[in-house]
């Protein structure tokens, strides 16, 4: 299956392309997705302006993260990264699940094969780190079931919305599996110890509502309505500098391995380059002053 590559016309310009540099940011993310010539068998991709479509398309097996998934996600993740045009990506599942986790005749093949299963391991921790670690902006889109394996896929993403059917958990021990792909480590930063502890040792799976006030989402919407209200908070992020966004997602992320001391001193450092060597930094206070919409520039390369 080649990947959908797909612009329909209509887009609101803040979605199409940065202020300025509509046509060419289209043309470079043309020539470097749409003539990549990968091919995945288990994930749509669509490209639309700054916004790149990841969708897990294994329906009739609940989108399972077996091997080959992952490493699919995983070249998803590279090439995404790879180009400076595409500053969001939307992420969910088709049909009636997010994804509902490993597939476990697989697992069954791969223990019996320790170094395989190992690197099946390792592919998985390099996908989830290059999510969390991406420049661009990463959205969990969940309907349906979300456990195990697509738990700890949602807890890479930057920011998260459910569908009012999502039911989501850890639910490894169900199973008798632990989870290895990062989620003992994300789930009880995102929620606390006690919830996450619960989640794991219990295997229950929460209804929408329930997770979005423990913290797992944001917002809980009308099944029809997810990706609409996914494609609301991109509009809204698109007007805003992509080299600010950017910086402030690494800034966040910084919490999740740097003791709190060293964590001011370097978001001291980081917000003063940012202040006194990005264009956009100024841009957005003398758009305020005057009143008038700013004019962002391009993401520039760390």
């Amino acid at each position: 299956m080649v990947p959908r590559i797909s612009r329909p016309d209509g887009r609101p310009a803040a979605l199409v392309g940065r202020q300025g540099r509509q046509g060419r940011t289209r043309r470079r993310c043309e020539e470097a997705l749409g003539g990549a010539g990968m091919t995945y068998q288990n994930i749509k991709l669509a490209l639309e302006g700054r916004i790149a479509r990841v969708t897990l398309a294994r329906p009739d097996k609940l989108n399972p993260l077996d091997w080959s998934t992952v490493k699919e996600l995983k070249a998803v993740v590279a090439r995404i990264e790879a180009e400076p045009g595409i500053d969001f990506v939307l992420l969910t599942g088709e049909g009636r699940s997010f994804s509902a986790g490993g597939d476990l005749d697989g697992y069954v093949r791969l223990y019996r094969d320790p170094p395989a299963f190992q690197a099946f391991l390792d592919d998985f921790h390099a996908m989830l780190t290059g999510i969390e670690q991406a420049r661009a902006v990463w959205i969990a889109a969940v309907n349906g079931v979300c456990v195990a394996g697509g738990i700890e896929l949602l807890l890479a993403c930057d920011m998260a919305i459910a569908a009012e059917s999502a039911r989501i958990g850890d639910g490894h021990l169900n199973f008798g599996q632990l989870p290895g792909a990062g989620g003992s480590q994300r789930l009880p930063r995102a929620i606390g110890l006690l919830r996450a502890k619960h989640l794991m040792l219990t295997g229950e799976l929460l209804d929408a509502r329930t997770s979005e006030a423990w913290g797992l989402v944001t917002k809980v919407v009308p099944d029809a309505d997810l990706l609409a209200e996914a494609e609301t908070w991109i509009a809204g992020m698109a007007t805003k500098s992509a080299v600010g966004l950017a910086g402030a997602k690494r800034l966040a992320n910084m919490t999740l391995d740097t003791p709190y001391e060293e964590g001011l001193r370097q978001e001291i450092a980081f917000v003063h380059r940012y202040a006194t060597t990005e264009p956009d930094a100024t841009e957005g206070l003398m758009a305020f002053k005057e009143k008038r919409a700013p004019n962002f520039g391009a993401r520039k390369e760390d």
